[in-house]
């Protein structure tokens, strides 16, 4: 069986162990075992949610049966009040939550698929939320693209101080990930799954121009300057950066880079 078949079909079987358990009304799937099966690719996991009956909470949470009864677990992870991070001996990883119906009525979360129901249960609507999750999009350059100026200035100065991991986080991420929110201004996004959790998410395929350019934009720890002037060089083209500002970004490169 494919990898792509295995984790549906667990998923599946969940769906027939939460009918013999009991106390379960609804199983979904999210993510790429979600709506978006078409990019389950082998190196997908399974991420669900588990909608129970308002007395069935703990029991859900508290013991893992239901899931042992499907296939064993080598290794489980209770990473929220309300859910796990799982790994079954087979070697297929899995994330998931459990929830009242209640508690998602008014919730955030992406849109799921229905993999299983109780036959009593009729609000199958509530695999798509009410209140989407907000886009990490933002609608203008001005505010991301000056955010990201002055993490490369102040992380070449951290650099040059020796604080060599907090430049690293600065320029490499978080001025990275403030083009990255007005990046659907500058280049033409290719519709491929956007996440709503991570922007950074199957960039490649979003923006293969841009993807291209990237690997000198995040050239490690030990290159942290090099990294902050091709970012600087992209934003220059793109906006008009203060020349005062560039002026002293390339100052503190030239410095660090000795």
């Amino acid at each position: 069986m494919l990898r792509t078949e295995m984790l549906l079909h667990r998923l599946d079987e969940i769906g027939k162990s939460l009918e013999r358990k009991g106390g379960a009304l609804l199983l979904l799937g999210v993510g790429s075992v979600g709506i978006e099966t078409a990019r389950l690719d082998d190196y997908s996991d399974l991420d669900f949610f588990v909608i129970v009956r308002h007395d069935q909470k703990s029991r859900y949470i508290d013991h893992l049966d239901w899931l042992e009864e499907v296939h064993p677990l080598a290794y489980s992870f209770k990473n929220s009040e309300i859910g796990y991070k799982i790994l079954f001996e087979d070697g297929i990883f899995g994330e998931y939550a459990v929830f009242e119906e209640s508690e998602l009525i008014n919730s955030s979360y992406t849109e799921g698929r229905v993999v299983w129901k109780d036959p009593s249960y009729n609000n199958t609507g509530i695999s798509k939320p009410s209140n989407p999750i907000p886009s990490p999009k933002k609608d203008s350059l001005d505010h991301p693209l000056n955010e990201a100026l002055t993490n490369l200035y102040v992380g070449l100065g951290r650099f040059a101080r020796g604080e060599r991991l907090s430049a690293t986080r600065f320029v490499q991420g978080y001025a990275v990930d403030r083009i990255l929110s007005v990046l659907h201004l500058m280049e033409q996004e290719v519709d491929y799954f956007p996440d709503p959790f991570g922007n950074e998410r199957r960039l490649e395929k979003r923006y293969p121009r841009f993807a291209e350019m990237i690997a000198d934009m995040i050239q490690g720890y030990d290159h942290v300057p090099e990294s902050a002037l091709r970012i600087l060089s992209f934003i220059e083209e793109v906006y008009p950066v203060n020349r005062k500002l560039s002026d002293e970004i390339r100052r503190l490169a030239k410095i660090s880079c000795r």
